[in-house]
């Protein structure tokens, strides 16, 4: 199993306009997240777009073209790219870039996404919502496999015999769809064979079972056979659960009822954070071992190839993201992954980890 970190870049909103403090600073920490989850050998990590005050990232390409000269070996990838709203033939030439920087480790991660902005900002209506997507993609997969394409949609200029440039060094952009559980973006997946990545980022993950069996049977349906599958879901590590607890609710319940407020959902208490936070629930916040245990919950749930953790949400401190990474890094990731290499002995395969 793959296993990485992804992020929105949550801040505070700067307050004065033409000054961007809290954003350059936000950037700069990333960047050494970034940094430092490829140190501790993650496989991936992500960064999401959105167009609002309390988040840093509205160019996931800028931001990866930026870790990509900073890093060795970690894939980069958006999490999401609102394709819905943006342009294929520029997604595609942006992160064949980043490939081009990074030497072959650029990944797009496409989604319709969960916030609204950029429709109005960019020009496109959003009854369009899933038409706009559904179109997008179709051009992004035909430039991905087709150095000169020609096409025609609804809209977009129809493209006649043109090449598109640059191409990446991979032979083609891996190319993830990212949903949240809507059945027909699980059967738009399996159709078109796209690797697909679920957040889960409330309730209890076994009830998201039937609709990962409505991603792989549209799969085989159409001809696809072992589709890779990543779960996304918010992850805090610390030495032990109390902390992990402690640490990450202040933050988390701001932002969860910030947004609860724009959407109408009930207050977040303690109580249910810690409910969340149970063995089979939808948070992974605590010790190694209990995110550890999660991990390979989920997993004899969902058989899944990727793990992506995100963490900094909210206004997290600098320095608790960092060693959540580290501690991420050095210990659960580890830990998975001998347990799923010898699953008969999950428990001496986290104890060997944690000796180290």
């Amino acid at each position: 199993m793959e296993l990485g970190v992804y992020t929105f870049a949550d801040m505070m909103p700067d307050k004065v306009s033409g000054r961007a403090i809290n954003a350059h600073t936000r950037i700069q920490q990333l960047l050494e997240e970034i940094q430092l989850a490829d140190q501790v050998s993650l496989d991936i990590f992500a960064v999401g777009e959105h167009h609002r005050p309390d988040y840093a990232i509205s160019a996931p390409a800028v931001v990866l073209g930026a870790a990509a000269a900073i890093t060795k070996n970690i894939k980069l990838s958006s999490a999401v790219t609102v394709l819905s709203s943006d342009d294929p033939v520029r997604v595609f030439q942006a992160f064949a870039t980043v490939d081009l920087i990074s030497g072959g480790r650029a990944e797009i991660m496409v989604g319709r996404g969960s916030f609204i902005e950029s429709f109005p900002l960019f020009g496109y209506d959003l009854n369009e919502y899933d038409e706009l997507f559904a179109e997008k993609l179709e051009l992004l997969l035909k430039i991905n496999q087709n150095e000169i394409v020609s096409w025609k949609g609804k809209h977009r200029r129809s493209l006649i015999n043109l090449g598109v440039y640059p191409r990446p060094l991979q032979p083609s952009l891996p190319i993830w769809q990212a949903v949240g559980g809507t059945p027909q973006s699980a059967v738009r997946a399996g159709t078109l064979g796209l690797p697909m990545a679920l957040a889960i980022i409330g309730g209890y993950p076994d009830k998201f079972v039937p609709f990962i069996n409505l991603y792989r049977e549209s799969g085989q349906k159409a001809g696809h056979e072992n589709l890779p599958l990543g779960i996304n879901s918010h992850v805090y590590v610390a030495e032990t659960s109390q902390q992990a607890g402690d640490e990450f609710y202040p933050a988390y319940s701001a932002m969860m009822n910030r947004i609860g407020r724009e959407r109408g959902w009930a207050p977040l208490r303690r109580m249910d954070f810690d409910a969340m936070r149970s063995p089979t629930g939808s948070l992974l916040v605590g010790s190694v071992d209990e995110v550890v245990d999660k991990i390979l919950y989920e997993h004899s749930l969902f058989k899944n190839s990727r793990f992506l953790a995100q963490m900094s949400v909210g206004i997290m401190p600098h320095d608790k993201i960092l060693r959540s990474i580290e501690l991420f890094g050095n210990k659960v990731a580890p830990a998975v992954k001998k347990a799923l290499a010898a699953p008969v002995d999950k428990t001496k395969a986290k104890q060997e980890v944690n000796e180290k």
